[in-house]
């Protein structure tokens, strides 16, 4: 846990870019990608969770990874499809746990089915792997009120960093903000609670954004305590 010292410091914005690095892995049926998992790097687990979060692109996939859109578009089975969308990854320890769990459903889906589900050639999955760049911005705020202010010019990738990759890389599995309103008092309690009401399987950055601005906004104007 951090010290209490740490935990009332100024909120440091930090931002990110995600390498993207090709493997020239895939599968081209369930049974391929179950193999595959088994050896396949870490980063490619992270990757093809989170990177959709930060890929460019005009339509937000249907599911929340990368193994579910293509369990549903390019194996056309729904019913793994909505497995797969389930898994929530800061419920595992680290990234061989939550590999595990994949491998399971897989496994189970496997069982259930008497043909091997295939995809066309054009429609294998590709494996991706991702490497985290991770900087200062040498920006700190030290209220709420400052963060209402700034919080309409934060970068996607920002808000990817200190919401999407906090729920993973912290130890109490808590995004940044909240980690860092906790750390201000119980004054902030209400403002804390409306946040972790924001469910990051659900939501994209450009509505996480527009949440984060009102929500901050209506606490300014007085309208939280």
């Amino acid at each position: 846990m951090p010290s209490k010292k740490t935990r009332t410091q100024p909120f440091a914005v930090t931002d990110c870019a995600m390498l993207s690095i090709a493997t020239g892995v895939s599968a081209q049926n369930l049974r391929e990608l179950r193999e595959r998992l088994q050896t396949i790097q870490p980063g490619c687990i992270y990757y093809h969770f989170w990177g959709h979060h930060l890929r460019p692109g005009f339509e937000e996939p249907e599911y929340n990874n990368d193994f579910a859109n293509w369990a549903n578009q390019g194996l056309h089975d729904r019913n793994l499809a909505e497995r797969l969308s389930v898994i929530d990854p800061p419920s595992y320890t680290d990234l061989d746990a939550l590999r595990e769990e994949l491998i399971d459903v897989i496994e189970e889906r496997l069982d259930e089915t008497e043909q091997v589900p295939w995809a066309k050639s054009e429609n294998a999955f590709r494996f991706i792997r991702s490497t985290l760049i991770v900087f200062d911005t040498g920006i700190r705020l030290r209220t709420p009120e400052e963060m209402a202010e700034f919080l309409p010019q934060i970068s996607p990738s920002s808000l990817y960093y200190h919401f999407f990759d906090a729920r993973w890389r912290t130890p109490d599995r808590v995004d940044d903000f909240r980690a860092w309103l906790d750390g201000l008092g119980p004054r902030y309690a209400s403002l804390s609670a409306i946040i972790a009401g924001y469910d990051p399987s659900f939501i994209t950055l450009t509505a996480l954004k527009t949440e984060l601005v009102a929500t901050f906004s209506q606490f300014r104007q007085g309208g939280s305590s």
